[in-house]
C-alpha cells in the first residue's frame, strides 16, 4: 500500500514535471522499438511522458557544479572512491563530487522518491530498475541515449580531450548483458549503466561431493537425480537450498522461455502452463526434502550449507557476491572443515543458458541545470570506463565488473589466480561469473514490476509447503491467479 499511494502521488507531479523539464535542454522524441523484446507490440511511451534529454551546443562548458551521489556503499568500498575521486577531479576540477551513504538499496529508493516530490533528487544514484521505474512516474531519470551518442570535444583541466560521449571501442567493453540493462524500459531508452553486478552461481561442498563420486549437476534433471542421491547418503540432510524464491521463479521463466513480465501491454504474463508444470515440478522436490527456500528456511541457505550440525546441505544457489559467507568456518587447526565448489546454476537446455544479472547500476537525475547533468556524466562514465577503477572496486566488493577488458588487468589477474574453495573464494566466485557472461538477463522494468517479482517469489514458497487437498493443479493455479491480481492491484 505504502507504494502505492508514493506512486499516485508521483504520477500527481507528471504535468508539473513536463513543465519544468522543458527548459532543460530537452525535446521528445520519437520512441524506437524495444531492444530486448523481439516480436512484442509496439512500444509506448514511459508512464511519466519521458523526453530525451538533449545535449546542448557546447557540451560542458566547465561551470562550477557539485555533484551528490547516493550510495550504498560501506567504508572498504567508499575508501576505493574517495581514491578515484581526485583523479577525476585532475581533468574536471570545477566539478565537485559530494557522495552520502544512504542506508539499503530500499532506503535509496524511498529517499529520492520522497525528495523527487520536492525537486531535491541527488544527481547520481545506486538503482535497480524497477526503481528507475518508479522515478520516472514524475520523468525524474535523464536519458542517457544523446549523451552516449555525444562526438562533442571536451576538454580537460591536463591539458587532453575527451569526446563527451562513448567511444565504439567503450560500449563494446562493457559485458552486453549488464549494459543492456539500460534499455528494457520499454522505449528503447538508455537510462542507466551497469556500476557493480553480481549474479546467482551454485556453491556445493566439493570435499563431499569427491568422497561419494557425485557430479556437479548442470540441467535441473540432474540436480533433481544427484538430490536422491544425497538423500541416501545422508538421510538427514536437505541436499540444495536456494536463496532467492523470486530469482529461481523468474530464471526458469527465461531458461524455458515461457513469459514472466512485458514492459509494454500486458505486463503480468506469467501465469501460463509450463510455469505452473515447474512450480509443481519443485513442489514435488520439497515433498521429497530436496530443498529449502530463505523464505522457508527462515535465513539465508547459506547457514545450512556453512552448519556443522543437523540438517546440513551440500548445495546453496545464491549470490556471487556472497561467496564469503558460502565459506565455512574455519577450525581450531586454522583449516576449512571442506572445500567449497563453485559452478553455474543448472540449466534447463545448453541451447538457451540464463543466469539473473543483479547489483546496482547508476542513473542520473534531471535538473533545471543541464551543466548539472552533463556533469554528472562525466563522471559516471569516468568510473564504469575506467579499467583500474573496476578492478580495484570488484576486487574490494565481491562484485564482478562491467568491462570484459578488467579481465586483462594486471591486478585482477592477479586476483582470479588465487582462485580456490577457501580464503580466496571470492576470486573463484568472479571466475565462473566471467565465465559465464553471454549468459546473463535482465527483466523488464515498469511500475509494478518489483511487486511481480515479489508476488511470484510467495507463490512459489506457498505451493512449495501447502497442504495436499487432493487437487495440487488447482491449487497451484489458485495461487498464479491470486498472485496476478495482486500485481494488477498494486501496478
Amino acid at each position: 500500500m505504502k507504494k502505492r499511494i508514493l506512486s499516485l502521488l508521483l504520477a500527481a507531479l507528471l504535468m508539473l514535471s513536463a513543465g519544468l523539464l522543458s527548459a532543460c535542454g530537452q525535446q521528445p522524441s520519437e520512441p524506437s522499438a524495444p531492444a530486448d523484446e523481439p516480436g512484442s507490440e509496439p512500444a509506448a511511451e514511459p508512464e511519466g511522458a519521458v523526453s530525451n534529454f538533449i545535449v546542448p551546443e557546447g557540451g560542458y562548458d566547465g561551470s562550477e557544479v557539485t555533484i551528490t551521489f547516493y550510495h550504498t556503499m560501506g567504508a572498504n568500498l567508499t575508501e576505493v572512491l574517495d581514491l578515484y575521486i581526485p583523479e577525476f577531479n585532475k581533468l574536471y576540477p570545477n566539478i565537485h563530487i559530494e557522495h552520502q551513504q544512504v542506508g539499503n538499496y530500499d532506503d535509496v529508493r524511498d529517499q529520492i522518491s520522497t525528495e523527487i516530490t520536492v525537486g531535491n533528487q541527488p544527481n547520481i544514484a545506486y538503482c535497480y530498475p524497477d526503481h528507475v521505474a518508479l522515478y520516472n512516474l514524475a520523468g525524474a531519470v535523464a536519458t542517457l541515449d544523446d549523451l552516449i551518442d555525444s562526438q562533442i570535444e571536451v576538454a580537460r583541466a591536463d591539458g587532453s580531450t575527451e569526446i563527451l560521449g562513448l567511444t565504439d571501442e567503450q560500449k563494446a567493453d562493457f559485458i552486453a548483458g549488464y549494459y543492456e540493462e539500460g534499455r528494457q524500459f520499454g522505449d528503447g531508452l538508455m537510462y542507466t549503466l551497469p556500476f557493480s553486478k553480481s549474479t546467482e552461481v551454485l556453491y556445493y561442498n566439493k570435499t563431499f561431493f569427491d568422497e561419494h563420486g557425485l557430479t556437479v549437476p548442470t540441467t535441473w534433471d540432474e540436480m533433481e537425480a544427484l538430490c536422491a542421491q544425497i538423500k541416501e547418503i545422508d538421510p538427514n540432510s536437505i541436499p540444495l537450498g536456494y536463496d532467492s524464491e523470486s530469482n529461481w521463479f523468474i530464471t526458469m521463466c527465461e531458461q524455458y522461455g515461457s513469459g514472466y513480465t512485458s514492459a509494454t501491454g500486458d505486463h503480468f504474463i506469467f501465469d501460463n502452463e509450463t510455469n505452473r508444470a515447474f512450480v509443481k515440478e519443485f513442489r514435488e522436490w520439497y515433498q521429497n526434502g530436496y530443498l529449502t527456500t530463505q523464505m522457508l528456511y527462515g535465513a539465508y541457505t547459506s547457514g545450512l550449507f556453512t552448519s556443522e550440525t543437523d540438517p546440513v546441505s551440500y548445495m546453496s544457489i545464491g549470490s556471487s557476491a556472497g561467496a564469503t559467507h558460502q565459506r565455512p568456518a574455519k577450525g581450531e587447526d586454522g583449516t576449512y572443515p571442506f572445500e567449497v565448489g563453485i559452478a553455474t546454476i543448472p540449466q534447463v537446455s545448453a541451447d538457451n543458458q540464463k543466469v539473473i544479472s543483479q547489483g546496482p547500476s547508476v542513473c542520473i537525475f534531471r535538473k533545471d541545470n543541464p551543466q548539472e547533468v552533463i556533469a554528472s556524466w562525466l563522471f559516471v562514465k569516468f568510473l564504469t570506463t575506467s579499467v583500474d577503477f573496476q578492478a580495484e572496486f570488484s576486487m574490494a566488493s565481491g562484485y564482478v565488473p562491467v568491462l570484459k577488458s578488467v579481465a586483462e588487468n594486471e591486478a585482477y589477474k592477479a586476483f582470479i589466480d588465487q582462485a580456490d574453495g577457501g580464503d580466496y573464494i571470492s576470486a573463484l566466485s568472479a571466475k565462473v561469473c566471467l565465465e559465464q557472461e553471454e549468459y546473463y538477463y535482465t527483466s523488464p522494468a515498469f511500475n509494478g514490476s518489483s511487486t511481480a517479482r515479489d508476488q511470484v517469489g510467495s507463490l512459489l514458497a506457498q505451493c512449495l509447503t501447502a497442504e495436499d487437498n487432493g487437487d495440487v493443479d488447482a491449487m497451484i493455479e489458485q495461487a498464479f491467479a491470486n498472485a496476478i491480481a495482486e500485481c494488477e492491484y498494486n501496478s
